[in-house]
């Protein structure tokens, strides 16, 4: 299943705060009642409703760098992967 997009959960939160109930809502946005709520209820307890970090191995590249060695492969196909290493 799909994470509900930040533009989303503004939208849910617009409609609630238009006065709209929680189920009107979900059935105008074709989600959940649990969504909205969801929704609702983190506004509530964060004041924020983007997403929150999550666990994982962090990140080696800056997004620079892959940006970098994207161009670079786009470029040249057909190259080794070692050679985008001696080139930093």
């Amino acid at each position: 299943m799909s994470r509900l997009s930040e533009v989303d959960r503004h939208r849910a939160l617009g409609l609630l705060q238009a006065g709209l109930p929680i189920s009107e809502v979900s059935l105008r946005m074709n989600l959940n009642r649990t969504t909205v709520y969801r929704v609702r209820q983190r506004l509530h307890e964060t004041d924020t409703v983007s997403d929150r970090p999550r666990s994982g191995r962090p990140r080696c590249t800056t997004q620079r760098q892959d940006r970098f060695l994207v161009r670079n492969h786009m470029n040249n196909r057909f190259s080794f992967i070692e050679s985008y290493k001696r080139k930093k």
